[in-house]
């Protein structure tokens, strides 16, 4: 954000006591701070700024964050949000989605949650090339990641280093799971008007074939390296509409991104060695800030945002 002439960032949050009221450029070990930007711990004078969007990164629940959106949206501000859950929550939580939907409109501004996945590989990239096909009878995409290229919360919160026990039980309980292929199977089916009744998703380990050791941590041969997750969209009678596949695990070989549409005619596209999780969020969340605060007002989808680069160069 600080690279782009058209934004000036007026204030953060954060309720770390080791980070309010601090500068925010020290908070994040800028090499020109001090910024002259605070961070506050109170939400509500950090909104009393009249900001124009704010950027929300807090949580992958949308029952966790509704309260702070909610807030955003009194305070007549557009919404960027990194919640995957916000990304299409009108099949998997269509109560909280209307509830949003409303209070923004009264407001008069909009939201949407975005990324890198869910916001694009695997939804937004498919609707996009869906756009040269006549017929689309079936939709699959396939993220292959290198977690060992990624920070230490994420190879934690894919299970790197547990035992495949250890792995079971953190997903039973809740803890492992990349967040957004339900919400990016609803969004495909529903904009490629795929009869998706069902959308089912698997969590099993991705079990280390020799040891990994990473910047932060070892995996031995046999111990989970990650994830390998997968959400299918099924019609009525259990045909596949609708498979996205996730491999995200340390020591991942020739990680890629790919889309393939069966219809008339046949797509296929590969990124070779994918869209980098980190800069790639990064970049979707800040590239769509010119385009909520040019939309109607009420939640928005990547599959309907004309979501394009924004130049850091651009005029305000």
């Amino acid at each position: 954000m600080r690279d782009k002439q058209a934004i000036e960032i007026i204030g953060a949050i954060d309720l770390d006591p080791a980070k309010a009221e601090r500068d925010l450029g020290e908070v994040v070990g800028a090499s020109d701070a001090p910024w002259g930007v605070k961070v506050f711990a109170d939400p509500q004078q950090a909104l009393d700024l009249n900001a124009d969007v704010v950027i929300h990164a807090t949580s992958s629940s949308l029952a966790k964050v509704m309260d702070q959106l909610l807030a955003c949206l009194e305070a007549q501000c557009c919404i960027v949000s990194t919640c995957e859950e916000l990304s299409y929550p009108f099949r998997t939580q269509p109560e909280l989605a209307a509830k949003l939907d409303a209070a923004a409109k009264e407001w008069g501004v909009a939201l949407v949650g975005t990324g890198v996945n869910p916001g694009f590989v695997m939804d937004k990239l498919v609707l996009t090339l869906a756009a040269v096909s006549q017929r689309i009878e079936q939709a699959k995409a396939l993220r292959i990641v290198d977690a060992s290229q990624r920070r230490l919360p994420l190879q934690k919160k894919i299970g790197a280093g547990l035992s495949v026990d250890e792995f079971r039980t953190q997903v039973k309980a809740g803890a492992i799971k990349h967040v957004g292929l339900p919400e990016s199977v609803a969004m495909v089916a529903d904009s490629l008007n795929l009869p998706v009744e069902n959308i089912s998703e698997t969590i099993e380990p991705k079990v280390a074939s020799e040891r990994v050791a990473t910047e932060y941590l070892t995996v031995e041969k046999g111990q989970a390296a990650g994830v390998h997750q997968i959400a299918r969209g099924l019609s009525k009678d259990g045909k596949e509409l609708v498979h996205l596949e996730l491999q995200m695990y340390v020591g991942a070989k020739d990680p890629s991104d790919t889309i393939t549409l069966t219809g008339h005619p046949n797509i296929s596209l590969t990124i070779p060695g994918g869209s980098h999780g980190d800069i790639a969020t990064a970049s979707v969340v800040v590239n769509s800030i010119p385009v909520i605060l040019d939309a109607p007002a009420g939640l928005r989808t990547s599959r309907d945002l004309p979501i394009g680069f924004f130049s850091p160069s651009a005029k305000p």
